[in-house]
């Protein structure tokens, strides 16, 4: 049996958080609501918009928890890179398939209590005028399997030091409890979208987009 430690609390995640915290407050003073939502304990899965690459330290500022994010796996392409994201408990995705093994390793972490962070648009890259791109199904599909509540994240602002506004709207939890996985996924970018700034109207979503000859 694996050591549970794993599923928790990544070295390298654990020494460099409070540094790395006080280091993104002092550049980006960002505002968050809500960060009660995130669960205290228990398996969660924190789904939220994808601005830009920092997004992944701006949520983990919203709890004390250490979070497993799924990354692409285009930058394990160092032995030493691998090492440190591995230390640091991400989990490699290759976004132009149905990655079937980081769904597995994801849900093997909410299965042991861990939360999971993850973008569903897979990129920071927007057509000009876009705000939002249509969401895969991984985060539905890991909550759904686990019976792990999914947390919806809307990022706001720009990063730039102090002059950024940046946003954090952290929502109520909630489980998935349809097997209507498609309803689901819209329920979910529906959620985010109401926390954008300003919000973001059904109407004004694209449905579709290939990013895959596209670069992040």
């Amino acid at each position: 049996m694996e050591n549970k430690e794993k599923f928790v609390s990544p070295t390298i995640y654990k020494v460099a958080r409070p540094f790395l915290k006080a280091l993104f407050y002092f550049l980006f003073q960002p505002r968050i609501k809500g960060k009660e939502n995130i669960p205290k304990e228990g398996g969660a899965v924190i789904a939220g918009n994808h601005v830009f690459v920092f997004d992944p330290a701006l949520i983990g500022c919203c709890t004390k928890r250490c979070m497993h994010f799924l990354a692409k796996a285009e930058i394990y392409n160092t032995k030493f890179i691998s090492y440190l994201m591995n230390k640091a408990g991400m989990i490699p995705v290759h976004r132009q398939r149905k990655d079937h093994a980081a769904l597995e390793a994801a849900e093997e972490y909410l299965e042991n209590g861990a939360l999971i962070g993850i973008f569903p648009e897979s990129t920071i890259i927007k057509p000009k005028g876009v705000r939002i791109l249509p969401f895969k199904m991984g985060a539905i599909k890991m909550a759904y399997d686990t019976k792990v509540p999914i947390v919806p994240v809307s990022i706001n602002g720009k990063y730039i030091p102090i002059f950024g506004r940046l946003q954090i709207v952290v929502h109520e939890p909630y489980y998935i409890e349809s097997d209507d996985l498609e309803a689901e996924r819209e329920k979910l970018i529906q959620t985010i979208c109401s926390g954008l700034n300003p919000p973001l109207k059904p109407e004004e979503r694209i449905v579709a987009y290939d990013d895959s000859n596209k670069k992040q």
